[in-house]
């Protein structure tokens, strides 16, 4: 498994210019060798060696003293080796990537019948590799980088500070890093790790993702107890989003037609909120998990899905909008796999309408939407219900209660019309512990 962290280097001023410098250089050299790699396609697509087809055509050696292409030697002076050989590889996936798209368009796969060709693109997210030993140097204490960087005439070393690092390079083998620049200048890193196993305490966190609560966890037995509970929901980062969704709603209102790039800058703000959001939520969900002894944290497969509630640019549609299921998924796997767990997706449909001790229906209340009513009278929480109705799915497809992972009861052969009924918590309840063949061997 291979994780990558984010470096940021303390360069000054000269040092940010040299690494300007350098990735203008790393691009125009991606840029010329594009043109090579795009004309020569199919004859080096046969070559034993990529690498090596391409180099014989650009680069001269005593074995090759006359390649055909003479302007890569002229052009860039003592480009180093082994940032050549990290340039042919990136353009031979980019070459790659846009003939799979032009053929595709070619063969009428398209958004639209109108739709244009795609265009090449050699240096779309085009950052030079830095080989450790050869283009990057650490210190002991991973406090200094030492770079080779391009000042215009030749390529020189210079040492940058880092200005922070993660504890993750501890555990695992740092790769070459890539060096990259935006509005500021930072290692990417790549570390190799070999995550830990859990061991199977027979927990499951089981994770509901609302509107009216982000996230509400729980951590299910398979006998159908509930050790723990606990919602998570960073109200004051929610209102500072919602903040920025009701400046944008108001300005739209009061426009007939938005412009190209309208309420960019409350956008771009509301989403680095939840971004933040994100990040801090599914770390603590994950170590909540890993307190209660659960190796795996149970969420609804809801990929794909999309809102039908709320009309145009109604408040409802716009939380729909912000709603963070589909990232708080993402880095809930994440970090999950990463501390030696892992993530199972369960059917959906019914975890949040059934009351979980198998009363049948809930209704909703209307004024206080989060508060659920259960058939027999009782009031409990509707995401915590659904919580406790996600766990119950993952032991009963686990224990094989369920034929298929729908999350539904199996009616048996004799009655195929009559309903099946949902799996909820009370299904764990009435189960029979001295039935093994519904145990996995």
């Amino acid at each position: 498994m291979i994780r990558t962290d984010k470096w940021p280097l303390h360069a000054t001023a000269q040092q940010r210019h040299l690494v300007r410098l350098t990735l203008a250089e790393y691009r125009q050299f991606c840029r010329a060798l594009s043109v090579v790699v795009l004309s020569n396609w199919p004859s080096l697509q046969q070559a034993p060696s990529f690498a090596a087809a391409v180099e014989r055509l650009m680069h001269p050696t005593k074995k090759n003293p006359s390649p055909r292409h003479l302007y890569f030697a002229k052009r860039f002076y003592k480009f180093p080796s082994y940032l050549r050989r990290a340039a042919i590889e990136f353009v031979k996936g980019q070459v790659s990537s846009y003939l799979t798209r032009y053929r595709a368009w070619q063969s009428g796969d398209r958004a639209r019948r109108d739709a244009k060709p795609p265009r090449f693109n050699p240096i779309a997210g085009c950052y030079p590799v830095m080989y450790r030993g050869q283009l990057v140097k650490f210190d002991a204490e991973f406090t200094t980088a030492s770079l080779k960087l391009w000042d215009g005439n030749e390529w020189l070393w210079h040492e940058v500070a880092i200005k922070a690092v993660r504890q993750r390079h501890h555990l695992g083998t740092i790769k070459s890093p890539t060096l990259v620049l935006n509005r500021r200048c930072h290692l990417a890193v790549p570390v190799e790790m070999t995550p830990p196993s859990l061991p199977d305490r027979q927990r499951v966190c089981a994770v509901d993702l609302g509107i009216n609560t982000l996230a509400t966890a729980s951590i299910v037995t398979p006998n159908g107890t509930v050790a723990a509970r606990g919602g998570f929901h960073p109200a004051a980062d929610m209102d500072r989003r919602d903040k920025r969704a009701t400046l944008i709603r108001r300005k739209a209102r009061k426009t007939a037609k938005l412009s190209k790039g309208f309420g960019r800058t409350w956008y771009r703000k509301a989403q680095h909120i939840n971004e933040q959001m994100a990040q801090q939520t599914s770390r603590r969900l994950v170590d909540f998990a890993l307190e209660h002894g659960a190796d795996v944290i149970v969420l609804e497969d809801l990929k794909g899905w999309r809102p039908r509630a709320g009309k145009k640019r109604s408040g409802l549609r716009q939380r729909f909008h912000h709603w963070l299921h589909r990232r708080l998924a993402t880095l809930i796997e994440q970090k999950m796999v990463e501390a030696g767990g892992r993530v199972v997706h369960v059917y959906p449909r019914g975890t949040s309408s059934w009351a979980f001790d198998g009363s049948g229906r809930i209704k909703r209340d209307k004024a206080q939407h989060e508060l659920a009513t259960f058939q027999n009278g009782k009031q409990y929480n509707a995401d915590l219900n659904a919580s406790y109705n996600i766990g119950a799915r993952y032991w009963a497809w686990k224990y094989k209660l369920t034929r298929r992972k729908d999350g539904q009861l199996s009616a048996g052969k004799r009655s195929p019309d009559k309903p099946r009924t949902p799996v909820t918590l009370s299904t764990l309840w009435r189960r029979e512990p001295e039935a093994p063949h519904r145990y996995v061997a």
